[in-house]
């Protein structure tokens, strides 16, 4: 490791959790509803529908803290690359410099020598050799192979002084990332702590309950993901119609009759998708794990961009980034291998494989699974490409 070089502490994602009561969070408002919805008495536990709809709630907090953290880590990332590279520049600059001020020492040495040092070399090992300049009747004074090393010397120290601020506002912008990706980290877990401790508190009862409203919503999302499919079904078959294929020259053997699509199948997809969707397919099962891109566990947005990477596409980490790349695709138009992203905040992201549903990796505590693209709301979508 070079001198100038200190090693770093290591920031490890092993801290530990919030703990939250749950006298705790109905304190901090972790029943309480929206403006629209009726308020929470006091004291009082709070429905089924009101507890799925707050666990909801804090997984898409969490999805979006979870974004927040990527960016900032991103960031931290590349700020710790330019303050290297600036440290790196000026041990080298400062090398030089020394190198520099050795030669000068040496032209002082030789002047001691032959009868003392002259005012020219004070002025050169003065605290302000740019006096010198200021000082003409003393150029003269020097050789041109001195006057050369002087600028040399006046030049390095300056292009020294401004890497040493730039690395010092480096460091100040890196420390700031790692503050914010701290606090990022701790969002994360407050939110997926509180929800882990509001559903411990359910009864059996009510838990069977909440999975059954679980299931309904999942069973509603397969529904309007099977409407999707037959109205794209039904433009395929129309397009199909509007452009029927030539009829064989008169003489000619009839080619066989193509097979007809299956109900619901989706069009085929470039072979870059295939290539996305194939690796998306493979992570089928692997847990969920915020700000993890593989391969052993993802986030949504983790996912995705590694899905696409596997294709030989570069997408950028966050959901905010990824929305911005390739082309903006509607709902009824989508494709397989497509990006589905949620809310209006776009704090999660699918893949779109066919038939109204997507892979994508849910929430902490969840898996890489297959899914509805209803189950969310959605805010829009793009083809990577």
């Amino acid at each position: 490791m070079p001198s100038h070089r200190k090693p770093r502490t290591r920031m490890t994602s092993s801290g530990p959790a919030v703990g939250v009561t749950t006298a705790a969070l109905a304190s901090v408002g972790l029943f309480a509803q929206g403006a629209d919805a009726a308020p929470v008495v006091p004291g009082q536990r709070p429905s089924i529908e009101e507890v799925q709809k707050k666990v909801d709630d804090l997984y898409r907090q969490a999805d979006l803290a979870t974004q927040k953290y990527d960016e900032a880590k991103e960031a931290t990332a590349t700020q710790r690359a330019t303050v290297d590279g600036l440290l790196d520049q000026v041990a080298a600059g400062t090398a030089k410099l020394n190198e520099t001020r050795r030669i000068i020492g040496g032209y002082a040495a030789a002047q001691y020598r032959d009868g003392g040092v002259s005012p020219t070399m004070t002025l050169l090992f003065s605290h302000d050799p740019q006096a010198f300049f200021d000082q003409r009747r003393l150029m003269g004074r020097l050789s041109d192979e001195q006057q050369r090393t002087l600028t040399t010397f006046e030049a390095e120290r300056a292009a020294g002084a401004k890497k040493r601020a730039e690395a010092s506002r480096g460091l100040a912008a890196l420390t700031t990332s790692q503050q914010t990706l701290r606090a990022g980290k701790q969002e994360v877990q407050a939110k997926l702590t509180a929800a882990r401790t509001l559903l411990s508190t359910l009864t059996a009862q009510e838990k069977a309950r909440l999975a059954a409203l679980e299931q309904k919503k999942q069973d509603d999302a397969k529904r309007r993901a099977a409407e999707l499919a037959a109205r794209q079904e039904a433009a395929a078959r129309q397009a199909a119609a509007a452009h029927p294929k030539p009829a064989p020259p008169a003489g000619h053997a009839p080619s066989a009759p193509s097979t007809p699509p299956a109900p619901s199948t989706p069009p085929a997809p470039t072979s870059k998708a295939a290539e996305a969707l194939a690796f998306a397919r493979a992570q089928l099962g692997k847990p969920y794990v915020w700000g993890a891109t593989g391969p052993a566990s993802y986030d949504c947005s983790g996912l995705t961009q590694a899905a696409w990477k596997a294709a030989g596409v570069d997408l950028p980490r966050t959901t905010w980034d990824q929305v911005k790349t390739g082309s903006r695709v509607a709902t009824a138009d989508l494709e397989p291998g497509d990006l589905v992203f949620f809310y209006d905040d776009i704090s999660h992201v699918g893949m779109y494989i066919g038939n109204g549903m997507m892979i994508h990796a849910p929430h902490s505590g969840a898996y890489v699974r297959e899914e509805s693209i209803y189950y969310m709301p959605i805010y829009g979508s793009v083809r990577p490409g």
